[in-house]
């Protein structure tokens, strides 16, 4: 048998520190694989690399993005991604440090290493099906895919770890160069397709198999990576001309490439028809038995809010069993609930309330039309800081009576159950008559405000959409979390990828509008036809490619938004110096009157430079690899 060596990448590393991983702590790795048990659990070992998606701290994309801000004296928990929106990235110590891990990363190619190692031996196992060891092999194939590709986003070319190198290699064959980005996604896609017909349709068993993979997961996911592959990022991006490897080797192609967009198409419809075949639809809220009839608009937005929340509902395409959104003092589900929801819960610290959207992000959502704010013909964009009071035609969106501002007014569902705000409607946690519920107010002295120096939101909105309506909030001290599997990947996220594909492989089209649609419907809203042509200042806009590229990507903004969407989107996209380089504002929270609280108060100029594409190799990382180049820009 051979030993296994990759100290070239991951730094100083033992020849053998993969034993310290192999399940129950067996010290001999044939032991291993010499029956069906001892092989199943090393598969199991494989799946533990997933990067954590619902870690606040380990998942860039969340305190990394512009859709959540925190105070920079934070302390409930460590998230070392805040200090990458806010231009702190650095080479010493980079943060979330999935190369070398560390910093609030995992070192994936520790993983790639199990799953190579998996793959090189599977085959001695004596008690496994033929059936069940292809099967294996295929989820094994795909993670190696999944770690690989998640390397990539992250630093654009890396090395291919196609086999594990053997201890008695060399050390001028242990300098391993990055691969050319267009060989890396060829060779991801190609894992996942090698084993693709071997993956379930279905799961046989939901209770024991639920987050293994799928042929819906495996095609859903490859379609996400060849829309990345096709995006402005990675294909044609004159701006790594002359980005090559010590050889001179060019690590990206700069022509443009019509026809990854084409595979794309291909493989978003694969997806699709799997997805529909095995079930999947989008999400309906079905509360079963009903006390109290739900209004249109509250349902809309539980039908919007359980998209997310619900687990292992049938939007979802991939949820994460080993990542759950739940509380304590670094989970989502308590750094997104505010702090008092009544006047008996101020007191409740595990409800910390810290993710707080800035007001660049409420004003991305669109008006009750289906339109921007700066388009609608009948909204008054200007005057959105001034104040209005609720009426009863606001009660479920607004407490009749409030005081707030104007912003907060004739916008669409999803801005009501992705957001909370002051005087806004929290429906559930206890109350669930849609007449009688719970509302925030959020100024000095009130319930949801500064009651303590950890536990507030600094920008005057929370993300209601990531909390369980059903979770319950006691006092003195108890928060009673529904936690849910992480949804990687939900049939609206892949609707919006087949649209976008579409429009940038054919142009506007009946067809990519029809996918957009039906998540419009979903949230209550008119196509997007009827939207622009009545209510848009620019009614032509999604006849163009150009217009409807825009329009498809706010919807996926929108849509997704706070999911761990945006961070990456914005990247493949190429539009971070556009939308990154900018201030951060919120209300002036520490104000107990209406008129002084509503003034936009700024709380950091972000930056983003052509470096922060792609993140940096630490230097120690370089001195080891010498065969390997710096990201551009560092």
């Amino acid at each position: 048998m051979k030993a296994f060596f990759i100290a070239t990448i991951i730094s100083v590393s033992s020849c053998n520190s993969y034993l310290d991983i192999v399940p129950d702590n067996v010290a001999v790795l044939e032991h291993a694989f010499n029956m069906r048990s001892t092989a199943e659990r090393y598969l199991f070992t494989c799946y533990s690399w997933m990067p954590p998606h619902a870690s606040l701290t380990s998942n860039p994309a969340f305190m990394g993005s512009d859709e959540f801000w925190i105070r920079e004296q934070f302390v409930d928990f460590s998230a070392p991604a805040s200090n990458i929106v806010r231009g702190n990235q650095n080479i010493v110590n980079p943060f979330n440090n999935s190369w070398d891990g560390g910093n609030g990363g995992t070192n994936l190619f520790m993983g790639i290493r199990d799953c190579n190692i998996f793959l090189e031996n599977i085959d001695r196992v004596p008690d496994l099906g033929e059936d069940e060891r292809n099967r294996w092999i295929a989820e094994v194939k795909f993670l190696k895919a999944y770690y690989h590709f998640w390397l990539v986003r992250m630093y654009g070319p890396i090395p291919l770890m196609r086999e594990n190198i053997p201890v008695s290699a060399t050390v001028d064959e242990v300098q391993i160069p990055r691969d050319p980005v267009d060989e890396c996604f060829d060779y991801i896609i190609g894992l996942i397709d090698e084993g693709m017909e071997s993956l379930p349709a279905l799961l046989d068993s939901e209770i024991t198999e639920l987050g293994r993979i799928t042929q819906p997961i495996a095609k859903s996911i490859k379609a996400y990576i060849l829309v990345t592959a096709a995006s402005p990022l990675f294909n044609g991006n004159s701006s790594y001309q002359g980005y090559t490897n010590h050889d001179g080797t060019a690590l990206f192609n700069t022509t443009y490439d019509a026809d990854k967009w084409r595979k794309a198409v291909t493989a978003c419809q694969e997806a699709v028809e799997q997805c529909h075949a095995a079930g999947r639809e989008l999400y309906r809220f079905n509360p079963g038995i009903v006390v109290f009839p739900l209004s249109p608009e509250i349902q809309i937005q539980m039908d919007l809010r359980n998209a997310v929340v619900e687990r292992w509902n049938r939007e979802i395409i991939w949820g994460d069993p080993n990542s759950m959104a739940g509380g304590g003092t670094s989970g989502i589900q308590s750094q997104a609930m505010v702090r008092g929801l009544t006047a008996a819960t101020v007191e409740v610290v595990s409800t910390r309330g810290n993710l707080a959207p800035p007001l660049h992000i409420v004003e991305m959502f669109y008006s009750e039309n289906g339109v921007p704010i700066t388009e609608d013909k009948t909204w008054t964009y200007s005057d959105r800081f001034q104040l209005e009071t609720a009426t009863a035609i606001d009660k479920y969106h607004i407490k009749e009576g409030y005081t707030t501002a104007k912003i907060n007014y004739r916008r669409e569902h999803r801005y009501y159950a992705y957001l909370g705000f002051d005087g806004g409607i929290w429906y559930g946690h206890g109350l669930f008559d849609d007449n009688n519920t719970n509302y925030l107010q959020a100024k000095v002295g009130q319930f949801a405000s500064m009651v303590s120096s950890n536990s507030y939101s600094n920008t005057g909105y929370w993300t209601k959409k990531l909390v369980h309506y059903q979770n319950i909030i006691e006092a003195p001290n108890r928060y009673t979390v529904e936690a849910y599997p992480w949804p990687v990947m939900r049939l609206a996220d892949l609707y919006l990828l087949y649209a976008e594909a579409l429009n940038e492989a054919q142009g506007p089209s009946s067809d990519a509008l029809n996918w957009i649609n039906l998540v419009r419907e979903r949230a209550g809203l008119e196509s997007v036809e009827n939207s622009w042509s009545q209510y848009s200042t620019q009614p032509s806009k999604y006849t163009s490619q150009e217009g409807l590229r825009d329009i498809i990507r706010r919807e996926r903004m929108i849509e997704l938004a706070f999911e761990g969407k945006r961070f990456w989107d914005i990247r493949r996209w190429k539009i971070g110096e556009t939308v990154l380089n900018r201030t951060i504002s919120g209300w002036d929270i520490a104000q107990k009157e209406a008129e002084n609280y509503y003034r936009q108060r700024a709380l950091y100029q972000t930056t983003f430079r052509f470096r922060d594409y792609f993140w940096p190799l630490q230097e120690q990382t370089l001195l080891v690899n010498r065969a390997l180049v710096q990201s551009p820009g560092w």
